[in-house]
């Protein structure tokens, strides 16, 4: 995972992410039950090269639906992996599944 990729390991982290950020959030929601495991895995190196790509223009977070599930429900993520982009903390895009970088880029174009 890139280094500029912050791991939120509960709800309250999740959060203080979202409030000291001062650009959009990139929160991408990893699943670890066997069927979630490979998909996030295969994901992990593209949320690294997006996080890489916009340094200052968007802050990706990288949060386990079994740890932060407020932040699961609030966002109705109903599956892993799952994105959900946020400007001042209301969700203004998101995807699931396998993206390719250039997929993902696509998900944020024109947002950042």
């Amino acid at each position: 995972m890139a280094r500029r990729v912050h791991q939120a390991r509960e709800d309250a982290e999740f959060d203080f992410i979202l409030r000291m950020s001062g650009v959009p959030v990139l929160a991408y929601f990893i699943g670890t039950w066997p069927k979630a495991v490979e998909p996030c895995r295969t994901m992990d190196p593209v949320v690294g090269a997006v996080a890489d790509a916009y340094p200052g223009r968007l802050t990706v977070v990288r949060a386990d639906i079994a740890r932060c599930p407020e932040a699961t429900r609030r966002y109705q993520v109903t599956g892993a992996p799952s994105y959900v982009l946020l400007k001042e903390g209301e969700a203004v895009a998101s995807g699931t599944g396998i993206l390719t970088e250039a997929g993902m880029r696509e998900l944020l174009a024109g947002l950042l």
